[in-house]
């Protein structure tokens, strides 16, 4: 078992920055990948990013690409999310998620090839 705890979100305004991170404990050698999904009310949750632990190869949806970077720190076994120039529609929880295993794509992208899901924390961007 991976356990995953969130904490960086809150309230900015739009244009403003925010730092998330992500805590894994318990069997975290068994890691493949890490990854950031965000949920707005009403939506299905979709991947922000995501990057493999060993190798850190990484993936960004293109609604965040050149905003937000995707970081671990293998020592500390915690997986960093820095949002610049963050935008009203960036409203959403955000989720830390862990795979297991390769299922697929090197840098796994969708739900189903998590195993491991934190409890959410609340980003939200005023205009």
């Amino acid at each position: 078992q991976v356990q995953l705890v969130e904490s960086g979100g809150g309230l900015v305004q739009a244009g403003g920055s925010l730092r998330l991170s992500c805590a894994a404990s318990g069997r975290t050698f068994s890691v493949y990948a890490m990854g950031w999904f965000r949920q707005a009310p009403g939506k299905e949750r979709h991947v922000v990013a995501a990057i493999t632990w060993s190798v850190a190869r990484t993936y960004y949806a293109d609604f965040v690409k050149g905003r937000f970077t995707i970081s671990r720190d293998n020592a500390k076994n915690t997986v960093y999310l820095q949002m610049n120039s963050l935008k009203p529609e960036d409203t959403a929880v955000y989720y830390c998620a862990a795979a297991a295993t390769r299922r697929g794509m090197v840098v796994p992208t969708n739900r189903g090839s998590y195993d491991y899901w934190g409890q959410g924390t609340q980003v939200t961007v005023s205009s």
